[in-house]
Formats: C-alpha cells, structure tokens, sequence
C-alpha cells in the first residue's frame, strides 16, 4: 500500500499536488493566479522559475565549486569525504568527531560528536533511506529533482559557545538581504529568532518559538550580509545561510523554499510583509 501511494504521489502534475498540499498545509486554497503571501509566491517560483544552475546550488557537494568561485573557498567548511554508498566510507580514516550529510536532500545528516560511540547501523538505516528517495517529490522542490544522490563528511565545528554551531539565515530579494533568523539550541529546544538588517528582534515566530536568551549581534555582521547579496544576485528569492565563529564565516546551505513554503506565521501579516519583498518574475 505504501508503494501504492508513492507511486501516485510521482503520478500527480506539480501545479495540482501543490494546490492539494497547500490546502491541506495552509488550510485555505492556493492563489496561483495572482499570488500575495510569503507562501503562496513560493510555491509560484516552484513551478515558473526553473533555471538549470538552481541544481548545482542546492546540491551540498557540487554548491562547493560555486561558493568557492563566487566569493571563496575560505568560505567552505574543510571537506573530509565525498561517497556514493554509504559502504564506501572507511570510518578509520575519519577524525572522531565529524557531520555527515546527503547531499540531495534536507534532514540526511548524522553528527558524530564521538565516533567510538557511533551507531554505525542506526547512521547507516538513516542514510540508506535518504539516499533511496527524491526530496524533489515532497514539496515539489524543482532544484532537487535532479541531484545525483552521495554523502558528504565535513568537520565538525562549534562556535563561541562551545556547544553548538548557530545558524544565520538571511532571506535576500533579488540581491537584497531584508531579514534573518538565528537557529539556536539544535536538538535540544530549538528556537528561530527573527531579526531585521538593523539586528532589531521582530515580533513574530515561525514553526519554533523565540529563544528565551538574548542574541547579540554576531562579530562580521556586516560581512554576512555583503556576502549574502553576492549570492542572491538576480534571484527573486532565496535564503542564504551562514555559520560564524568569532567573526570567521562559514558557509552552510542555499535554500530555495523555506520550509517549502508551507509553514504558517504568528501573526500572519508577516506572510504578506514577507510576500510583498518577492517581485516573481512576471510582474518585474
């Protein structure tokens, strides 16, 4: 039965299972038409901006190359291994603490904080089953459909705080950077905190609560952000994610939908505020 409904799932054309999966997401029918809202314009930009290099940007391997010639390879998180199966990889040659990831899809990662306690089958289950789907059938992520499916290690890093790595992640607008939010507290009790180009706390949550700690403004702020406009130049929409370490920036991920679209704001203006920063294409 599960097959069944997988099969069916590919079947569905993209303009109708995105109306049927916002429905059902968002609880009200999707706007394709004249779109307005955050959400809604994403799922437009799924189904009309297709461009080829959009692949090579989402794809954790091949992203490399295109951060390294676009603003640096000092920007890139030191590669330990790049495998097709998961069988290939030779855990002796790998430091006691790293990050796998798959690099075709979201939530394929193991981190490995202390390889002689590593479940080598529990990480190798995880990994199998990533490497057998195609995220692009989930959400209708175009960029995805097409990756070739392998698995990356990486060093593992922490910042000042010496227990995790907080994600920086800039929403940017044809080059423009209007908003980011902070990831902190991982695997523990993750919390998004929203912030404005001026580092002022908006008032508005999205999938997790605000943070109870107070943030402050990362060392090389400014730095995030200029780096950020060179990588959303001429995109109408696409979120730029760092790590930053003492003011060293690292780069972490390119994402084309947030939460694919499909996650509510509280309160949700803020859908139409974010909305409103997205020119799609045809109305440019």
């Amino acid at each position: 039965m599960q097959n069944l409904k997988s099969a069916i799932k590919t079947w569905i054309p993209d303009k109708v299972y995105l109306k049927l999966l916002f429905q059902h997401r968002m609880g009200k029918k999707l706007n394709l038409e004249n779109p307005t809202t955050y959400n809604e314009k994403l799922q437009w930009l799924k189904l009309y901006d297709r461009k080829p290099e959009y692949t090579e940007m989402v794809d954790k391997h091949e992203v490399r190359k295109y951060i390294g010639e676009t603003i640096g390879e000092e920007y890139l998180i030191p590669l330990l291994g790049v495998y097709n199966s998961f069988d290939e990889i030779d855990f002796s040659t790998l430091p006691d603490q790293f990050v796998m990831k798959c690099t075709h899809d979201s939530g394929g990662l193991v981190i490995c904080k202390d390889k002689s306690k590593l479940d080598i089958e529990a990480a190798r289950n995880k990994i199998n089953i990533s490497l057998s789907r195609n995220y692009y059938y989930h959400g209708r992520e175009w960029p995805y459909k097409n990756i070739k499916p392998r698995i990356i290690c990486e060093k593992y890093m922490v910042d000042e705080s010496g227990v995790e790595l907080k994600d920086y992640k800039f929403f940017c607008f044809d080059g423009e950077p209007k908003a980011l939010f902070i990831a902190t507290d991982r695997g523990i009790d993750t919390r998004f905190d929203f912030f404005d180009m001026e580092f002022n706390h908006l008032p508005f949550w999205q999938h997790y609560k605000n943070g109870v700690k107070k943030i402050n403004k990362p060392v090389g702020f400014d730095d995030m952000i200029r780096l950020a406009r060179i990588l959303s130049k001429l995109i109408p929409h696409i979120r730029v994610d760092f790590y930053n370490i003492n003011g060293k920036i690292y780069f972490g991920e390119l994402t084309f939908y947030h939460f694919s679209g499909l996650e509510k704001f509280y309160p949700d203006k803020y859908d139409e505020i974010f909305g409103n920063w997205i020119i799609i294409p045809s109305k440019k």
